[in-house]
């Protein structure tokens, strides 16, 4: 928890906050330094080097005036302008939202970018959640979904209808790790002028910034890498100052937008997104490549490795193959309880990208929903296991999968 020498009743950041987005401090630097200083305004003697917590729903106005009202709902209050700045930085956007969760970001963002009437094309391999919102929900709002093979170019073009209005896709693919190559795709939208959004959680912005590969809009769950603690729900949209508006419109009258203590945490935890994405790059190279040969795993999904599908594009597009890894085991769905029974390190929990390493068994999880084959039709059988690698030194993590299997 802040102490009280960290927080402020505000009256002296509005300003400071609100030409933080003005400044261009970091525009030209590297992303392990905007994650520390990004948004960052130079103040006078006496002010605090962290970013204080301004815990205040609403904030005093003056009689008559016609300035924009500072409100939490609205996200411009001035922890969530110093954290929207630092992540338009990261993202290379012109501007960024921080909503209240991940799913609240994804719906926001089709909310904004669809109407009645509008068609939605879809890859297939999306997050669980993703795929139940665009089923159950959009078909409510009479927003039409077609999900196609991400892999097959033409089933894009052949799926495009008259009232196309937003393409989606994410990549990595949670839980396959699947690297899809956005320049067809890109191609094809700018072609038809049709808007593409990516899902970019599994990469974080360290390792991948969809915006340079074509996209037009990039959502994160914050809730994992961008914050990296397991203790914040947060959610974000990159994209055109005027997209990232029509989204916090949706926000305010959702309610999604995000509390200021989280906002506080997530900026927090941003500063060391850089370190931490590149060790658990290594550490998950380093343990895929020891998976491959452990005999208690048939198959080991990790885009580092030369057996992966997708390895010469992730190598092509990404600066760092990621932290995420699925493994197969050799005996099946039979033996994921033991395994998970006798781990010491891996927390079996849902979520990732934290500091602590995790296993979720997607069949329970994320594609609950689906059927056995249906998952499988997706690369997803049972005895599938997602590792999410953590902080912890890889030869531990290692002898711990180890002695789980034996």
């Amino acid at each position: 928890m802040p102490s009280m020498d960290d927080t402020t009743n505000g009256s002296d950041l509005q300003d400071t906050a609100k030409t933080a987005g003005a400044r261009t401090i970091g525009a030209s630097l590297n992303r392990a330094t905007l994650a520390v200083t990004g948004g960052r305004t130079h103040g006078e003697p006496g002010t605090p080097v962290a970013t204080p917590l301004v815990q205040s729903v609403n904030f005093l106005t003056a009689p008559g005036s016609h300035n924009e009202l500072l409100y939490t709902r609205h996200g411009n209050t001035p922890n969530a302008l110093v954290l929207q700045d630092r992540l338009a930085l990261l993202e290379g956007s012109e501007a960024a939202l921080v909503l209240s969760s991940g799913m609240g970001a994804t719906a926001c963002t089709m909310m904004a970018l669809l109407r009645p009437g509008d068609h939605l094309l879809a890859s297939s391999w999306v997050y669980g959640g993703t795929r139940q919102l665009f089923e159950q929900e959009l078909v409510t709002q009479g927003i039409e979904v077609t999900f196609v093979d991400p892999t097959e170019t033409r089933g894009w073009r052949r799926s495009v209808r008259h009232n196309t209005r937003v393409l989606f896709l994410e990549s990595p693919v949670n839980p396959t790790t699947r690297v899809l190559d956005l320049r067809p795709v890109s191609a094809l939208a700018r072609e038809l002028g049709l808007a593409l959004v990516v899902d970019s959680t599994f990469a974080s912005p360290i390792n991948f910034r969809a915006l340079e590969h074509g996209a037009d809009v990039v959502i994160h769950s914050a809730t994992k890498y961008l914050n990296g603690h397991q203790d914040v729900l947060a959610g974000v949209v990159c994209g055109s100052a005027s997209v990232i508006e029509e989204v916090r419109r949706k926000m305010i009258v959702w309610g999604q937008a995000a509390d200021p203590f989280a906002l506080w945490m997530l900026e927090r935890g941003i500063k060391t997104l850089d370190v931490r994405v590149r060790r658990q790059n290594e550490s998950a190279m380093a343990i895929a490549r020891w998976a491959t040969e452990w005999p208690a795993f048939a198959r080991v999904h990790y885009p580092g490795l030369a057996s992966h599908p997708d390895h010469d594009i992730a190598s092509e597009t990404l600066d760092g193959f990621g932290g995420m890894m699925a493994v197969e085991l050799a005996l099946g769905a039979d033996a994921t309880q033991g395994m998970l029974e006798q781990l010491q390190l891996f927390l079996h929990a849902p979520s990732l990208g934290g500091v602590e390493s995790l296993v979720s068994e997607p069949r329970y999880t994320s594609h609950e929903h689906l059927s056995s084959a249906e998952r499988a039709a997706i690369g997803i059988p049972d005895g599938f296991l997602r590792l999410s690698i953590g902080l912890e030194d890889p030869a531990d993590l290692i002898a711990d999968l180890a002695q789980a299997t034996v």
